[in-house]
């Protein structure tokens, strides 16, 4: 029992070349994407012409690129850092894309870009920074003025993007630390290399021992072998002299 429970101990510590990464469902920058993804989709809907601008397959198509790439990259990082690396780079040129479209459709229009001098801001800056979910904005999609949504657009680009840059830095410490999946199946070959080798060794020690004790066993058998051998000729010889006696008294009566 206990080596079988070593030996499963032995499988569960055995290190796996898949890299642990969270749910992309989970990732904050991620919900943030979605969130970007459909008030985009509603803002062209609401506020740009539906022919005539490639304005909208733009905004909504680097809307989409953003979102998807975090899933994808997320998804590859299981195998791939490099892969998990490019896509969310991908991701994040796409947001730069919106969050310059966002700006361009401001200043076109001579609306203004809020900043902390404006009374919005910071209440802008609170909501966004606590609310992450699709669920929180939807109500509002079709309350919002063009300058209102451009604004929540332009501030949802940047929050997303400090939090992927922040998350890539991540990234890359585990990657400096662990490697790709390369050095992880090199790892993974290697610790089971060694655990095989351990248990050879184990084994061989195993029955070096029961060697040992079979031996000394046979020693012993031999030596009670002798010992019975000895008294057994003893007890015949004793038996015929005891006989011989009686028979002496026999014929002297």
């Amino acid at each position: 029992m206990a080596s079988e429970k070593s030996e499963q101990e032995k499988k569960a510590a055995s290190p796996s070349i898949f890299r642990s990464v969270p749910k992309w469902q989970d990732l904050r920058f991620y919900q943030k994407s979605e969130v970007l993804y459909q008030m985009t989709f509603v803002f062209c809907e609401r506020f740009l012409p539906k022919h005539g601008d490639r304005t909208v397959d733009q905004m909504v198509q680097a809307a989409r690129s953003g979102k998807q790439n975090i899933v994808e990259g997320s998804e590859d990082g299981k195998t791939s850092t490099a892969m998990e690396v490019n896509l969310l780079n991908v991701a994040r040129s796409s947001i730069g894309e919106l969050r310059q479209d966002f700006d361009d459709y401001l200043k076109s229009r001579h609306l203004p870009i809020w900043t902390r001098a404006d009374e919005r801001f910071q209440p802008m800056q609170d909501f966004t920074k606590q609310h992450n979910l699709l669920s929180d904005y939807e109500p509002y999609f079709q309350q919002w003025t063009a300058e209102e949504m451009a604004n929540v657009g332009l501030t949802l680009c940047y929050q997303v993007d400090a939090m992927m840059n922040k998350y890539l830095k991540g990234v890359e410490e585990i990657f400096i630390k662990e490697g790709g999946v390369k050095e992880r199946m090199h790892k993974a070959r290697t610790d089971y290399r060694r655990q095989q080798d351990e248990r050879l060794a184990e084994l061989e020690r195993m029955v070096l021992q029961l060697q040992q004790q079979l031996a000394a066993a046979q020693e012993e058998s031999a030596r009670w072998k002798a010992a019975y051998d000895d008294l057994k000729q003893r007890a015949v010889k004793a038996y015929y002299q005891q006989k011989e006696e009686i028979e002496e008294l026999k014929r002297r009566r």
